[in-house]
């Protein structure tokens, strides 16, 4: 399971990248939100549960004891879930503005940024 959750995070960074590199602004905008959710399974791959118990439940309820998983992870990850939501608002609305300045999403249609 952790080869095919690797592939797919894989998959998911190299189509993101892929996406960016493209002269259409919305898909440059889509290539952002892959990135995005590539990276947040990244970490959720990274921090996955090592621990013999949740990080919620309370040691003292616990018979056998036992190491409880970090629950960093979760909070980075509803964290990263929050600025990328934030940031894809926000190159959207960049896009909807230079789309109606410049009457395109094409990246050589706009051709009064070079100077």
């Amino acid at each position: 399971m952790n080869v095919i959750f690797a592939v797919a995070t894989g998959v998911m960074f190299a189509l993101g990248v892929f996406q960016l590199l493209r002269r259409d602004l919305i898909k440059v905008a889509m290539g952002f939100y892959i990135l995005f959710t590539a990276i947040n399974f990244l970490l959720l791959a990274v921090g996955a549960f090592d621990g013999e118990r949740a990080p919620y439940v309370n040691a003292a309820n616990v018979v056998d004891g036992g190491q409880p998983s970090d629950p960093l992870v979760q909070a980075l990850i509803l964290t990263a879930i929050v600025i990328s939501f934030g940031s894809y608002a926000l190159l959207t609305a960049l896009i909807a503005v230079a789309s109606r300045r410049f009457r395109t999403v094409n990246t050589d249609g706009i051709d009064r940024l070079q100077k």
